[in-house]
C-alpha cells in the first residue's frame, strides 16, 4: 500500500524558506560572514546554517571569498566568508523602479515631454538596435515577428509568437507578439511613452503597421502585439498606424496571449 504524504512536509518546506531568508537578510545586512557566526547570530545549528547556504550558493544568491588570516599562518583551509550575489540581494527589493519614475518625472518637468518621448525612442533603440540583422534578414512579417520574439527573449522579455486568424477574404489574419514579462512595466504605467516607442519600433523592424492590443502597465497579463501578415500589408507603416493599444483593438482571439 502506498505510504501517505507526511502530514508535517508542506510547515516544513515554509519553514526552510523562512530560516533561509532569515540566512540571507543576514548575509545583506552584516556583510560577508563564516557558517560558524551565521549559526551563532541565529541559535541555529552549523549543519542547518550550511544546507541554506550552499542552496543559496546553488541558486547563485550567494558566494564565497576566503577569510583574511590573523596571526601566524596555521595548517588547513582558510575559513570562508559568505555573502549574497546581486540575484541574492533581489531577494529584498530594489527602489530602481521609485527612482526612474522620478527621474522621468524631472526630465518631463524640466525639458518638457518632448525629452520624454526622444528618451523613449532611444532606450527602445538600444533594446532591439542590436538585433536588426537578425530581425530584418528576412521580408515576411511573420518571419520577423518570430525573430523578434526571440531577440525579446534575450532581453528579458519572456516572449513569443503565435499565428492567429485563417485565410479568407476580408479576414485579419496575421502573428501575435506576446512579452510576458516587462521589466519597466511599473515605469510604463505612468509614462506611455515608453510603450508607443516600442511599437512604432516594432513597426518599423518587421516592415508592417501593427496594433498593440494589451499591455502589462495597463493591467493585462501579457503585452499583445497584433501583426498582420496578409498580402496587401503597407511595406512600411503608415504614419498613426501603430497607435491602437490596451483593450481599445481587437483581434479574431480577442488579443489573448499567446
Amino acid at each position: 500500500m502506498p505510504r501517505a504524504p507526511h502530514p508535517h512536509v508542506p510547515s516544513q518546506v515554509s519553514a526552510d524558506g523562512k530560516t533561509r531568508q532569515e540566512v540571507a537578510r543576514l548575509l545583506l545586512e552584516q556583510g560577508p560572514m563564516t557558517a560558524a557566526v551565521v549559526a551563532e547570530q541565529l541559535g541555529i545549528s552549523p549543519t542547518a546554517v550550511r544546507r541554506h547556504l550552499d542552496a543559496l550558493l546553488a541558486d547563485g544568491e550567494a558566494e564565497t571569498r576566503d577569510a583574511p588570516r590573523r596571526g601566524p599562518r596555521g595548517r588547513g583551509r582558510p575559513a570562508k566568508l559568505f555573502l549574497l550575489t546581486e540575484p541574492g540581494r533581489a531577494r529584498f527589493g530594489h527602489a530602481y523602479d521609485d527612482l526612474a519614475v522620478s527621474a522621468i518625472r524631472f526630465l518631463a518637468e524640466h525639458a518638457g515631454e518632448d525629452a520624454v518621448r526622444a528618451f523613449a525612442e532611444q532606450r527602445v533603440e538600444k533594446l532591439v538596435g542590436p538585433h536588426r540583422p537578425a530581425i530584418t534578414g528576412s521580408s515576411d512579417p511573420a518571419a520577423r515577428a518570430e525573430a523578434l520574439a526571440t531577440a525579446l527573449s534575450r532581453e528579458g522579455y519572456a516572449a513569443s509568437t503565435r499565428q492567429v486568424g485563417a485565410p479568407a477574404p476580408g479576414q485579419n489574419v496575421g502573428a501575435q507578439l506576446c512579452q510576458h514579462h516587462c521589466p519597466v512595466a511599473h515605469v510604463a504605467a505612468e509614462f506611455p511613452q515608453l510603450c508607443e516607442a516600442e511599437t512604432e519600433a516594432f513597426a518599423r523592424l518587421l516592415g508592417t503597421h501593427v496594433q498593440r492590443l494589451a499591455t502589462i502597465a495597463r493591467g493585462d497579463s501579457a503585452c499583445t502585439t497584433h501583426v498582420p501578415v496578409t498580402t496587401g500589408n503597407p511595406a512600411h507603416p503608415e504614419p498613426g498606424s501603430t497607435v491602437p493599444t490596451g483593450r481599445e483593438a481587437r483581434i479574431p482571439n480577442g488579443g489573448k496571449p499567446a
